[in-house]
């Protein structure tokens, strides 16, 4: 099979193509699929593009060596993102046990790359800059909601994925889905409007 009829295959097709065949071409397209949104979901969830970038390869390796744990009545993309967010979650609990400081609190290292990232924006007089800060402030946000809240609120309002698959991804009740959205979107709102009143 060449390119062009690999980049029309759906994403279980894809996975089904590598599994059966090796096809590393299927691997690298389906890689390329969700690179950038596992890149958004991630950094999202644990807030440091550096360790964000580690956990996305590590999704990618181990999709790579676990191909054939993937069952084909399930959406591939509720697949990888189940590995993606248990891979983050792991690291907040690491990043939890080195620190002393809670994860409602922010370190001063994350406090300085926060404020670099502003002060360029501020001088970029296009709309492009407020949309960067809004950007920057919800990011801010989002951080200092709890994880258990913040990954459910990252994954329908940002990456737009159903009760249904979230459910899947979190190995969760939909019903404990839907209360745990509500929870972090109340927590963001009450976050957002101190952040503004600033």
């Amino acid at each position: 099979m060449d390119k062009k009829q690999l980049s029309s295959l759906t994403d279980e097709q894809l996975i089904k193509e590598f599994q059966d065949n090796n096809t590393i071409e299927a691997f690298e397209l389906l890689v390329k699929r969700y690179k950038d949104p596992l890149m958004n979901f991630v950094y999202r969830f644990v807030g440091n593009r550096d360790i964000c970038t580690d956990i996305v390869q590590d999704t990618m390796i181990k999709f790579y060596l676990n191909k054939d744990s993937y069952k084909s009545f399930a959406k591939f993309s509720t697949w990888i993102y189940t590995i993606a967010g248990n891979l983050a979650k792991n690291e907040l609990k690491r990043r939890k046990r080195r620190t002393i400081l809670s994860l409602q609190g922010n370190s001063d290292e994350d406090d300085d790359k926060t404020i670099q990232v502003e002060d360029k924006s501020y001088f970029a007089p296009d709309r492009s800059a407020d949309s960067e800060i809004k950007s920057e402030i919800i990011q801010r946000a989002l951080l200092k909601v709890k994880p258990v809240y913040r990954e459910v609120v990252i994954l329908r309002d940002i990456q737009g994925f159903s009760y249904e698959e979230i459910a899947e991804i979190t190995d969760l009740s939909i019903g404990t889905v839907k209360s745990r959205i509500n929870r972090g979107r109340s927590q963001l709102q009450k976050l957002l409007k101190n952040i503004y009143r600033e």
